[in-house]
């Protein structure tokens, strides 16, 4: 807010509304060790918002030392003004972090994916084990959904970071035919895009910032929703990094829990109520907001730094995962080759039509949960199946990496997808 001050005097001087001699004497001032923050909060209760007892403290502060340049301290501004523009400068610098964040976590992404294209693993539908794909498939999909969160932001900033410039109520009429002049002045000292129109009720941008960050962290909450899956210990298939302090117990030495994971769940549960606030704020009365300019204040700080705490999070774990490939094929055999069902079902529907092979084989698939026997065993001696394939169709259909359909090609497409991404977003 005191950058807003700073720079609206020398955007007036600029303009020849005040005289240039006074914007030394505020500029010199607005600088945050020179307030009592407490004293500005305890202010801030009675007066509606923090931009009114901080005006009234700048303007002392200034006439300390020049009280001629104290007249023209906030000159033709309003609250909404310095304190839309003081979020507008802060969201800058944390959303450039948030996407330097996200630029890594999806440098990260494409590393994983590429070293895992072909590493074969069971895919799971329902919290069933169901077909095989790779685990550079899983985590392609991850990049993919992270790049689009990428060009999002990237538009949002664009968008949505705007100067808030209008006075009383959006029409600057107090300074009359200077007003133009010193928005466009202003505009360059804080080096923000100028709005065609004030948008002090208008809410869509800073709406957009949180359902943005609200998009991300629900993918962010994927992920770490997909690790700490398959960190259990019944699948025990990929982990956190193991480092001293980490996941440990305090009662039990065996444990390594998903803490990052957990930290990013967390966040991912409370951002979505906190983008429903934002957007129940949306409808605002008339040229200035009453309530719900108000609710912004702690739901957008707080969905900022939860939003940016999870990418940071990502980021340090996704590049550092242990996957366990050895794990992943013990597992591809816990249903005893049912997992291969479809591709049975398939391959007997071109010789026998579909209807009949999808009967014979849920049939056979049946047999096997019931007896324990591995699907193999059970089609091998079904002759109605069994005679439809020689022994080298029936190894070939029961070999994972023969049934990856476009896994390795989609990890290849995406990886190569997101390295445009970065370079067009650069």
């Amino acid at each position: 807010m005191l950058s807003f001050e700073a720079a609206l005097a020398t955007a007036e001087s600029h303009a020849g509304v005040i005289p240039s001699s006074a914007v030394q004497a505020i500029s010199q001032q607005c600088k945050a060790p020179l307030f009592d923050l407490d004293a500005l909060a305890r202010a801030a209760k009675s007066s509606g918002n923090i931009a009114i007892p901080l005006v009234k403290a700048l303007t002392a502060q200034v006439a300390k030392y020049d009280a001629e340049a104290a007249r023209y301290v906030h000159w033709g501004a309003t609250s909404q003004d310095v304190i839309d523009t003081g979020v507008v400068l802060q969201l800058r610098g944390a959303l450039a972090c948030v996407a330097s964040n996200l630029d890594k976590l999806a440098k990260g992404l494409a590393e994983v994916a590429t070293k895992h294209r072909s590493t074969v693993m069971v895919g799971r539908t329902w919290m069933q084990q169901a077909l095989p794909t790779t685990f550079g498939a899983k985590v392609a999909g991850w990049l993919d959904a992270i790049d689009r969160h990428r060009e999002r932001l990237h538009e949002t900033q664009h968008r949505c970071l705007v100067l808030q410039f209008g006075g009383a109520v959006g029409t600057l009429a107090a300074l009359h035919e200077k007003s133009d002049d010193v928005a466009k002045y202003l505009a360059e000292e804080l080096k923000l895009p100028l709005a065609e129109i004030p948008w002090h009720s208008h809410r869509d941008r800073v709406a957009e910032i949180a359902t943005t960050l609200g998009l991300v962290v629900g993918t962010l909450g994927k992920i770490a929703k997909d690790i700490s899956l398959l960190s259990q210990t019944e699948v025990a298939e990929v982990f956190e990094p193991s480092e001293p302090g980490r996941g440990g117990s305090s009662t039990m030495p065996h444990k390594r829990n998903p803490v990052a994971c957990a930290a990013v769940l967390s966040a991912a549960i409370r951002v979505p109520g906190l983008v429903g606030t934002m957007l129940a704020a949306m409808p605002q009365e008339h040229e200035r907001g009453l309530g719900g300019w108000h609710a912004e204040w702690e739901t957008l700080p707080e969905i900022v730094s939860l939003a940016g705490g999870a990418v940071h999070t990502m980021t340090e774990i996704t590049p550092r995962l242990e996957v366990d490939a050895d794990r992943m094929r013990q597992n591809l055999d816990a249903t005893r080759g049912l997992i291969f069902a479809e591709a049975f079902s398939m391959a007997l529907a071109q010789k026998i039509g579909k209807a009949k092979a999808h009967e014979l084989i849920e049939a056979a698939s049946d047999s096997s949960r019931k007896d324990g026997k591995h699907l193999r065993e059970v089609i091998s001696a079904d002759a109605n199946i069994s005679q439809n394939f020689s022994a080298a169709d029936i190894d070939e259909l029961f070999d994972a990496s023969k049934y990856l359909g476009m896994a390795e090609q989609y990890v290849d497409g995406v990886v190569s997808a997101s390295a445009e991404d970065k370079n067009g977003l650069g």
